[in-house]
């Protein structure tokens, strides 16, 4: 999260952080028919949510499923909403599932670890007169920490022909339709420092308005209003050329190479998931023009896996040649979740947490083909882990080309809900690999926050050849925020800011350099490309601390930066250089951006 540059939000000087974790809010159980809500029960005993049929499967007390005719969706969604508003590091987890139909004079605000979901094979398929509204009144108007909520496979015709949808980190907006308009920031155009769109279509037009950056994948638009510090797009109909750095601009006709994320939908009264097919050189959305491409997998080749769950049932799940889905809640692991078989799917809904006790790593892929882990939230542990997703083991160099793993709406937080140590976030051996859309961050407020209390050298590590990333999220970090150590790596997005608190320039002296870099691409590495990536510092400990670039990378005939930036958040703290020793320094409190547009 950043403050936000533009004149008509407030002054940088003035940005308040949450100082406090929210007290955490207990689980809501909706009693059929009713729209009441009572203590949790026990997971086996789970009742049918309001609207569910007798055949609904059991995804336990947190997964609320709603059909055109349930009484009082309404009074469900502002009693949800009132619950997670402001639970920033609150244990409330919730999914909300819509069944197709049309629904009408719906407001569903969306608070933290909350997600809203269509159930059919399209977005169009279930169709809200109405909107899907993230704003940031529980925070002054400041949206920099709307963080852990989604919308995902829905059509929305706005009531006032504009959704607003003011989101930061780990927010994603995947397969919607908007009839109208798109608003991405709060009301007011306070700051924000979203965000990513993929597999969409906003018939109308997309206004970021005060959004510092923005990642947008595979999707139509009617038009893009304006861009602050970073707008990227690829495979983007409607978006606006390349431009940058006036306008902020960086534009690929299309993504390299996409598979987007599965998703739970009714096949008639059958609950399915549904696997979208790779896409090559892909161009806008997957869906709306004939029957999508993919897999349907039913229910019953998944283990559904609920609070009070084990690494120990859940592997053996796995070895039963199961896939996983996670339901919303807090998930202990004595042990990682070991995903060994190629083509697993493990795919989280209403943002489960999954917290490795002991040092444990949270989740190990074996080097197989196909391996989606999708949509879920890790939390480190008290105890250090020396990772906490690893991508393959150490020297894996199977050729996944054809059937890349993909990592879709993983999210890493070490600290902010109370200490948590990590000496490396994620792990990435295998090759060919495909991340897309992650947030990993060292935590810079709530609970368990310091310099040592929820220490963390390094984000994101790749050592795997041939992995892409699209929509890069790293911050924070003790270390390097993203080490590249693998060949012919490509990065479409990378939003960073530097820990803020840094003691002192002493504390991240990389050898004779100042300060770790943002984003480092190895001295051994010949061939790598990015486009649109920016780094930004706000030391606040010391703002006295000089960085002596935000990108450092080897030269030659195969490396390729493209549009380059760095930005002082206010003067705290200042960049010497943009990529190695070339751009112009940061200077002053102004808090613009330092360019290059092409490097080397």
């Amino acid at each position: 999260m950043s403050v936000n540059p533009s004149p008509t939000g407030p002054d940088p000087s003035r940005r308040r952080i949450l100082a406090a974790a929210a007290a955490a809010v207990p689980a809501a159980v909706l009693l059929s028919g009713t729209g009441s809500a009572g203590a949790a029960p026990s997971p086996a005993a789970a009742p049918k949510a309001a609207g569910a049929k007798a055949d609904d499967p059991d995804l336990g007390p947190n997964v609320i499923v709603f059909d055109p005719d349930t009484p009082g969706i309404q009074a469900k969604l502002d009693e949800i909403f009132a619950e997670q508003e402001e639970a920033q590091f609150g244990s409330g987890r919730y999914a909300l599932l819509f069944k197709p139909g049309t629904y009408s004079g719906l407001n569903a605000q969306l608070g933290f670890y909350t997600s809203i979901m269509g159930l059919g094979l399209t977005p169009d398929d279930t169709l809200i007169n109405g909107d899907v509204t993230v704003d940031a009144g529980w925070f002054d108007g400041n949206a920099t920490q709307n963080f852990w909520r989604s919308a995902e496979n829905l059509a929305l015709n706005p009531v006032n022909g504009t959704n607003r949808f003011a989101v930061s980190q780990a927010a994603p907006f995947r397969r919607m339709h908007v009839k109208g308009n798109l608003n991405l920031a709060p009301d007011g155009y306070g700051w924000a420092s979203g965000g990513y769109i993929a597999d969409s279509r906003i018939d109308g037009e997309v206004g970021p308005y005060s959004q510092q950056q923005w990642y947008t994948r595979e999707s139509s638009v009617g038009g893009w209003l304006n861009g602050v510090w970073n707008m990227v797009f690829s495979g983007v109909e409607g978006a606006p050329g390349t431009g940058f750095p006036d306008p902020p601009y960086t534009t690929l006709e299309t993504t390299p190479v996409s598979r987007e994320k599965p998703f739970l939908y009714l096949d008639g009264e059958d609950y399915k998931v549904f696997v979208p097919s790779l896409r090559t050189d892909a161009r806008g959305p997957s869906w709306g023009s004939g029957t999508p491409q993919g897999e349907s997998l039913p229910l019953s080749e998944f283990h559904i896996v609920k609070e009070g769950a084990t690494a120990a049932t859940i592997n053996a799940a796995l070895e039963e040649g199961l896939n996983l889905l996670f339901t919303p809640g807090i998930h202990h692991l004595d042990a990682p979740i070991e995903i060994n078989r190629a083509g697993t799917i493990a795919l989280g809904i209403g943002y489960p947490t999954l917290i490795p006790d002991g040092g444990a790593t949270a989740v190990k892929i074996a080097d197989v083909d196909g391996v989606q882990l999708a949509g879920v939230l890790i939390d480190a542990g008290t105890d250090n882990s020396e990772t906490l997703i690893e991508v393959g083991p150490e020297g894996a160099s199977a050729d996944h080309a054809a059937d890349p793993i993909t990592l879709q709406d993983v999210f890493i937080r070490i600290g902010g809900a109370g200490p948590g140590k990590a000496t490396t976030s994620m792990v990435v051996n295998s090759r060919h690999t495909v991340i897309d859309h992650t947030w990993v961050w060292r935590a810079d407020h709530g609970e368990g926050v310091g310099w040592e209390t929820n220490r963390a050298d390094y984000g994101v590590v790749v050592n795997g050849d041939d992995v892409l990333a699209t929509g890069l999220f790293v911050e924070h970090f003790n270390k390097y925020d993203v080490l590249w150590n693998g060949e012919r790596g490509r990065t479409i997005f990378l939003q960073n800011e530097k820990a803020y608190d840094a003691p002192n320039q002493e504390a991240i002296q990389d050898g004779d350099v100042r300060g770790f870099a943002a984003y480092k691409v190895a001295d051994s590495v010949t061939e790598h490309e990015a486009w649109g990536v920016g780094s930004y510092c706000n030391y606040t400990a010391d703002d006295s601390i000089i960085q002596d670039h935000g990108f450092a990378t080897p030269t030659g005939p195969g490396i390729k930066f493209h549009h380059v930036l760095v930005v002082s958040l206010g003067g705290k703290g200042q960049y010497a250089h943009v990529i190695n020793d070339t751009g112009d320094p940061t200077s002053g409190t102004d808090t613009i951006p330092s360019t290059v547009v092409s490097y080397p």
